[in-house]
This record gives structure tokens, sequence and C-alpha cells, in this order.
């Protein structure tokens, strides 16, 4: 897959680094139709195979680091996302990067810089996690959450040994967009780089998700969301680098 660099990457200062660990990934085709709405200006719906994609992804963050400083109290906690993927036509070609519908954790005070800085569309409610197997070979993970006073939950029970990604893969479209973007009260879009190596991935025997989905994600997402998913895999994770964004040209 063509790697993508994303706006200064190599000048921008580092915002934020972190682990991502466990990263449980559910995979779903969706009509392109139902993301329009959430597609940053300066940006089109990425696919893969003329198939369009969103993932419900949960993850451990752990010893995570803002402008170099740790935050008492605010290093290590759960994060559950959905997402879908898009890319950008630049000088240098195209550049390819994620866009988040909802992201929850379980510290208010991140989702509320989040949403008030950054405009990103943080939620924070009660979490957890549970995780068996050592941790070079993980057997089984699962993130929930409570909405609404109901539990919510989404899980991988993996099978074999992690295995480096295939080339051209669903699973490394999946893992290896490494921009963001997010739209701008005022209608800009900013754009930052994620850094992290190639990830190995756990096959999957068995995962489930069960959510209020027309609650938290809306109900557009209720017929794609309940069905099977196209893939669903565990990303062992490693270190990662967040730098700081820029606006994208207009």
């Amino acid at each position: 897959m063509e790697k993508s660099n994303c706006v200064n990457h190599e000048a921008a200062k580092v915002f934020l680094t972190a682990e991502w660990k466990h990263l449980a990934m559910l995979n779903y085709v969706i009509e392109p139709s139902l993301l329009k709405e959430f597609v940053p200006a300066g940006t089109e719906l990425d696919s893969w195979n003329g198939q369009t994609f969103v993932s419900m992804v949960g993850f451990l963050f752990l010893q995570t680091r803002v402008l170099g400083l740790p935050i008492p109290f605010h290093r290590n906690f759960e994060e559950v996302n959905l997402r879908f993927y898009v890319r950008r036509k630049a000088e240098d070609g195209w550049r390819r990067g994620v866009v988040f519908i909802k992201e929850i954790v379980p510290r208010a005070a991140i989702a509320w810089a989040a949403r008030n800085f950054y405009n990103e569309p943080y939620i924070a409610l009660p979490m957890a996690h549970k995780t068996v197997g050592l941790s070079d070979s993980v057997r089984s993970v699962e993130y929930s959450w409570s909405f609404g006073g109901k539990q919510n939950a989404l899980s991988i029970v993996t099978k074999g040994k992690p295995e480096p990604l295939r080339e051209c893969s669903e699973s490394e479209f999946i893992t290896e967009h490494f921009c963001g973007y997010n739209a701008q009260l005022n209608c800009s879009t900013l754009e930052y780089r994620v850094e992290h190596p190639r990830w190995r991935i756990y096959q999957t025997a068995e995962a489930r998700f069960y959510c209020d989905v027309a609650g938290l994600y809306g109900r557009q997402f209720c017929d794609c969301l309940s069905g099977k998913p196209s893939s669903a895999f565990l990303a062992e994770g490693s270190m990662v680098t967040v730098r700081k964004g820029a606006r994208i040209p207009r």
C-alpha cells in the first residue's frame, strides 16, 4: 500500500505520545451515502476493492504524554471509537487518513479538552476492559462501556499467533491510514500525522459487538453495525506519535 504523508509532518511538533495496545477492530461495509455528512472538507471517502468501511475499534491508551508531559491520573485508559476512512489529493500524492464519528473514553477531562480545543467528537462514559492471555499470546479482549443504564461491549477471541500484515489486504487498508482529519467549527479541516510501525495482527475465532447503536451513533448506522462484520482482528499495537495538526489548503 502506498504510504501517505501529511501537512509538514516532518516539521510538525510532537503533540502526543502513547502506547496503543490490544486494538480490537471490527470492520463493516457501509453504503457511502450514509457517511456523506461526516466527510471533512477537502477529503473524499477512501475504499478498498470498491467497498467503503466503518470500524468499531477498542484499545488501551497507555503511558500517555501531551507535549512531553505526563498528565496525572490520565495516562492509562480505554478508548472505543467508530471511524471511517478518507483520502486527500495533495501535491505529493494521495494522503490516506481516518475520520472519527464518536470516541468514547472514561475520563471527563480528556473528553472535554478534545471537544473544546480540537472539536474532536469525544464523550466520557464509565468503561472497563478484560484481557485473557499473555502479552505475546493474547487469547481474548473485551472493551465495555455503560450508556443509558445498559452495558455495551465489543470483544474478540483470537486464534493462533500474531502474524505480519499481508500486502494489499483488508487488514492493511484498515490499519495503515496514517493521517487524521477533523472538521473544525469554522468549516476548515485539520490534518495531523499519526506515526507507528506496521502492526502484527491476530486472526479471529469469534467477534461480538452489542451496543445501543441508535442512541450513541444514530439510526443510520443500525443496519450496518447490527450485521456480521466484513472482518475482525486484533492488532498488537505499539508506541505511537501524534504530531500537531495543520489546516489543509482549501
